[in-house]
């Protein structure tokens, strides 16, 4: 879903690549009916969405990479410690109300509808202040 979202966000913009990949991700697993269903409606659609794991690889090719959570990142620094400037938390950059300051964005596997679609508001709250973020610190060409 941060994948889809953040590539609608920055849609015509050749100075932005956008790559998800999990830390414990199988290769080639489709994102859920959920997700699909709410990126579909948020005209962020996911077709031909495979899921991978996070490589050290996809990390170097990375200016910036975005955490959902703070284990996440643990597991990150813990892996790939080579790596560990360019990390950050979605919400790193955001306060988002009832959750604060650099929140974890909750995991809604398993809890229904209802929780991909609080997860698809709380990145519509963090993805424009990461892409303000990435322009700020971004050497331009």
């Amino acid at each position: 879903m941060a994948e889809a979202l953040l590539r609608k966000a920055v849609e015509g913009r050749d100075d932005f690549s956008v790559k998800s990949a999990g830390v414990a991700a199988s290769k080639g697993s489709p994102c859920s009916r959920d997700t699909a269903e709410i990126c579909g409606a948020l005209q962020a659609p996911l077709e031909g969405f495979r899921s991978q794991p996070v490589s050290a690889k996809l990390l170097e090719e990375a200016t910036h990479v975005f955490t959902m959570t703070r284990g996440h990142m643990h597991v990150l620094e813990d892996h790939f410690p080579e790596f560990s400037d360019k990390y950050y938390l979605v919400c790193e950059f955001v306060e988002v109300p009832g959750i604060g300051l650099g929140a974890d964005v909750p995991d809604p596997i398993g809890m229904g509808k209802g929780a991909y679609e609080d997860v698809a508001k709380v990145l519509d709250l963090a993805i424009p202040a990461i892409i303000a973020y990435i322009d700020q610190t971004t050497p331009r060409s």
